[in-house]
């Protein structure tokens, strides 16, 4: 049975860090990348544990496994994971209903990923509604950002409720798309 919960521990920490090096887009071939999609960034522990101090990650669990998560992160993570500096600093000139997205009180989902034995089954929805409880009430809206080759996690997030704002390519020469959840209405 797959329970849906915030991360509690260094074992569910080290739980999300498992799936995550398993679904590195530098670990996986071309055609996985293309078919299933990827995440970008590795964590450590360390940087588990500080964000999750701040706001906990949202997990789902088989079998006290972890097979999914959603990360949380605000500006106060801002300085945890160096290598999302630039794109917290890209929030000071991003509009978004005549507002910067920096004025706004925001929550980032700083990565996402489903194991692969259980994608189409449901579960990034039911994580995202804990997500949308969770945070709903102390946040204006959910953000992140997406690599534009990563159509998977795009159509993923689409079908969630998220939607583009701005897209811009990084100096690396990948394009990125931020897009917005608002909370949806109860």
């Amino acid at each position: 049975m797959i329970v849906y919960t915030s991360s509690q521990n260094d074992k569910d920490l080290t739980g999300i860090l498992n799936l995550q090096r398993d679904n590195l887009s530098r670990n996986l071939p071309p055609e996985e990348i293309r078919s299933q999609g990827f995440v970008t960034v590795l964590h450590s522990l360390q940087n588990l544990q500080k964000m999750n101090a701040i706001e906990q990650h949202i997990i789902a669990k088989d079998n006290g496994t972890v097979i999914a998560y959603l990360l949380a992160m605000t500006e106060k993570s801002k300085f945890v994971i160096p290598v999302l500096v630039p794109m917290f600093e890209l929030f000071e000139s991003i509009k978004y209903k005549n507002k910067l997205l920096s004025q706004y009180n925001y929550m980032v989902v700083g990565q996402v990923c489903v194991d692969k034995k259980y994608r189409g089954q449901g579960v990034l929805d039911k994580c995202y509604d804990l997500y949308i409880d969770r945070f709903r009430t102390r946040y204006d809206f959910a953000v992140t950002e997406i690599a534009t080759s990563n159509q998977r996690s795009l159509n993923a997030h689409k079908r969630i409720g998220f939607h583009t704002i701005h897209e811009y390519v990084a100096p690396d020469g990948e394009s990125w798309a931020i897009v917005i959840l608002d909370w949806p209405t109860k």
